[in-house]
């Protein structure tokens, strides 16, 4: 058996090894402080939730073809997306109660293996009805990856640094994204777009090598698991309702404004993720190397949102730094959908800021629900309020596609502003937390 201490035991002003500098200092001290175990659960998160968002956005990228080779309308594509969402909050909350029962680890390879089977069968779905089961069940693993991956880190992670580290785990969201872009320019560009929307689904069997990875390499924090082992309430939907008394706070109000808030930034997130490449290829009429490059200045942004967001997430605070974003991402939808016809070199820059605003946003999210909850039912409280906060928000894509055939694909990007407004106001009932100690 391993006498290697858990990096929580560590002390805080602990270097790495001879003439390093102390594990709280420097701009990579988020990374030191998780020591050898911490930064395997890291790269195992960090991969997977890449990967989801590689798989995710295979649909989003291949939708306009979808829609010719099958002959949808804006509603029954947005309702491809929609589907996927709402069933995720099914799976994320499968995954959070499997997370707090048999380990962090292990459901996090059963997400992973999901979502990488159902993306691989979307690809030889014969019709439209057939590819809305898989994108369906699809979304049972992508439900769970994130908040399963997030909580593993969490627990590793210090309390000072918690907000960065689990900020560079949503930057790989950016990354995935960026290599199904990648990859999508590549496919359509030299295959045929009734075999290429195929190959884009068959390319979501990557994460498979992950799985072989993760289950050799990555183990749960050992002070966690012992806590959580030891509790009689690890994943229990009943606790994390369980009204406040005189004695006890409870966790229904922090459930309660936790979806509220879940719901108000991935409506708006959602809503840009799924219509911004039809709006460029079909309003902007722009070529598929077109919108890559587009793309490529959103999700530039977008990177450096996430890793930004984290800083900030930590200096500011969990509730100032999703206030002061929501703020901001309602504003540069209202202005990227309003931009004048033609002013594509406009529509190009804007990118940038759009997507650094509205991926700032989430760096908080893995920190602030990890510190909502306590170890027991960390995985059913964060799996369970981010994913139906995903389900209920999944609605606007879906409005945008029904509005879009009578106000434009851009007018009813606009809705997605609402979501934000939605996130501010729930701030109100939720209590800051950086700092805190999760175990």
């Amino acid at each position: 058996m391993s006498t290697t201490p858990p990096p929580q035991a560590r002390p805080a002003d602990a270097g790495t090894g001879p003439g390093e500098p102390p594990a709280d200092e420097g701009a990579f001290a988020w990374l030191r402080a998780l020591g050898p175990r911490g930064r395997r659960a890291f790269g195992g998160a960090f991969g997977g939730y890449a990967l989801d968002s590689y798989d995710y956005f295979t649909l989003p990228l291949s939708m306009v073809v979808l829609a010719a080779y099958f002959g949808l309308n804006s509603g029954q594509t947005g309702l491809l997306t929609t589907v996927t969402l709402v069933v995720s909050a099914i799976g994320g909350a499968i995954a959070g109660v499997l997370a707090d029962r048999i380990g962090r680890v292990k459901a996090l390879m059963i997400t992973v293996i999901t979502y990488a089977v159902f993306t691989v069968a979307s690809g030889f779905a014969p019709n439209y009805e057939t590819l809305l089961v898989f994108r369906a069940l699809q979304g049972l693993g992508f439900g769970g990856e994130w908040a399963v991956g997030a909580i593993l880190v969490a627990e590793y992670a210090s309390p000072k640094h918690r907000g960065r580290t689990l900020g560079a785990i949503q930057s790989s969201w950016a990354v995935g994204w960026g290599l199904a872009v990648i990859v999508y320019t590549l496919v359509f560009e030299f295959m045929d777009d009734d075999i290429a929307w195929r190959v884009m689904f068959w390319t979501g069997a990557l994460p498979a090598l992950l799985v072989i990875w993760v289950r050799r390499q990555v183990k749960d924090a050992p002070q966690a698991t012992e806590r959580r082992e030891q509790s009689t309430e690890k994943g229990s939907f009943k606790a994390i309702f369980k009204p406040g008394t005189a004695e006890s706070p409870g966790l229904l109000r922090t459930t309660i404004f936790a979806v509220l808030l879940s719901t108000g930034v991935q409506g708006g997130y959602y809503t840009l993720a799924t219509w911004v490449p039809t709006y460029l290829k079909t309003e902007r009429e722009l070529s598929v190397v077109g919108t890559g490059g587009y793309l490529a200045f959103l999700i530039s942004g977008a990177f450096l949102g996430y890793l930004t967001g984290g800083y900030l997430t930590d200096k500011l605070g969990r509730r100032r730094n999703i206030w002061l974003f929501a703020v901001l991402s309602a504003l540069c939808i209202l202005v990227y959908a309003n931009i004048p016809t033609g002013a594509n070199t406009l529509l190009l820059v804007l990118g940038f800021p759009l997507g650094f605003c509205m991926s700032a946003i989430f760096s908080g999210f893995g920190s602030f629900l990890s510190e909502l909850y306590p170890t027991a039912v960390r995985g059913t409280g964060q799996g369970f309020t981010y994913n139906t906060g995903r389900a209920v928000g999944a609605v606007f894509p879906t409005c945008v596609g029904y509005m879009a055939d009578s106000w434009g694909v851009g007018g009813a990007l606009v809705f997605g502003a609402i979501g934000y407004g939605l996130a501010a106001l729930a701030l109100l009932g939720l209590p800051e937390t950086r700092g805190k100690e999760i175990l």
